[in-house]
């Protein structure tokens, strides 16, 4: 069956300001955008499950982003749709996500539970919408923002379609929309996709969990390995999108996949591992809350004053806030997630060398 979209393509490529296109197409310069940036080569050192790490064979955020690109491609060349666009949008989709993967967004969430709490998604527009670049954005056509907004993975749906009316993404507060582009249903399932298998091959790496635990329906419907799983829930999305014209999952495919996500939740989210993991991080991130909230309070834009605190943290601070300033005073004009998106930016190396620099200073280090 031929996947169609319903709005205009006039409508899905446009900016949020006017520009002229090249000969890369809307979607691919976008893409271009998106690889060239700062928050994206930040992802590389940002924890996918794994915390900071060390292990060359551990995926990271900027691995996971990349297995989503190659699977939402890969459906989309098998359902006749844009390539171009869930490229795009799957490299943009966690531009957003905070140090230390869900939980730091977990974390920085409970910072924020009187502002409505902190979303990975909604953060990943607001970066290209108006963080990166110093305040300007990438200026992205509106089918990517709209799927990069609307990307959740965490939810189970067995078959989806896109949203029938046009979304207004810089509206949208909850994970309870739906892309408007069939790409941006791909990458949604692609998300799932991709780390449901390998989150289990990294589990089975790190000691964390034995092959003999995983569920033999899980291994019986979907394979033994990562590749085999991938392999066996794209083929088995496509073959459905022909036969009833949605992207999704056969009973059986479907029934494997939720057991393989509880089994993951169980002994592999919820491990013992990474519970001790998110202790850690608790600290680390209440360290920098603390001590960034108490100087912007103290000294708010007046720059000169960091110095005052002897810190590489409010040094480097204060020249996020130079670099800002015209797009919380006067673009924004609000000061309220100065802190959240300072932290959020951060990869997992730079936020645990920062509190060890509050701990011991390396100014004094080189004194003694």
């Amino acid at each position: 069956m031929l996947l169609v979209n319903k709005i205009p393509a006039s409508q899905l490529c446009q900016r949020m300001h006017p520009r002229a296109e090249d000969i890369r197409g809307s979607y691919f310069r976008d893409m271009t955008a998106i690889i060239h940036s700062s928050p994206y080569r930040r992802l590389k050192h940002k924890t996918q499950v794994f915390f900071a790490p060390q292990n060359d064979h551990i995926c990271t955020r900027i691995e996971h982003v990349m297995h989503v690109a190659t699977i939402s491609v890969t459906l989309c060349k098998a359902l006749g749709l844009e390539t171009d666009l869930a490229w795009a949008i799957s490299v943009g989709h966690d531009l957003g996500h905070t140090p230390f993967g869900h939980t730091g967004e977990q974390i920085i969430s409970e910072f924020l539970k009187d502002k409505g709490g902190f979303c990975h998604e909604i953060n990943s527009l607001r970066v290209v919408d108006h963080l990166v670049k110093d305040g300007a954005g990438l200026n992205l056509t509106y089918a990517v923002r709209d799927g990069i907004i609307n990307h959740c993975g965490e939810k189970f749906e067995q078959y989806m379609e896109p949203s029938p009316v046009p979304n207004d993404p810089a509206s949208i507060k909850t994970r309870t929309f739906l892309p408007c582009t069939w790409e941006g249903i791909a990458v949604r399932m692609s998300d799932k996709i991709a780390y449901l298998g390998r989150d289990l091959e990294d589990a089975l790496k790190l000691g964390i969990i034995k092959f003999e635990q995983i569920p033999g329906s899980v291994k019986m419907v979907l394979g033994s390995s990562n590749s085999d799983m991938i392999n066996t829930m794209v083929y088995d999305a496509v073959s459905n999108a022909d036969r009833i014209g949605k992207i999704g999952f056969s009973d059986r495919v479907y029934e494997a996949m939720v057991a393989m996500k509880e089994f993951n939740y169980r002994n592999i989210y919820h491990s013992d591992a990474l519970i001790r993991y998110h202790r850690y991080i608790d600290r680390i991130l209440r360290t920098l809350w603390a001590y960034l909230s108490e100087i912007f309070d103290k000294y708010k834009f007046d720059l000169d004053k960091y110095m005052n605190e002897q810190t590489i943290c409010a040094r480097e601070f204060s020249g996020y806030l130079r670099k800002m300033e015209n797009f919380y005073r006067n673009i924004e004009k609000s000061d309220d997630y100065v802190i959240s998106d300072y932290i959020a930016g951060m990869t997992d190396t730079y936020a645990i060398d920062t509190v060890s620099d509050l701990f011991m200073p390396r100014q004094f280090n080189r004194m003694i």
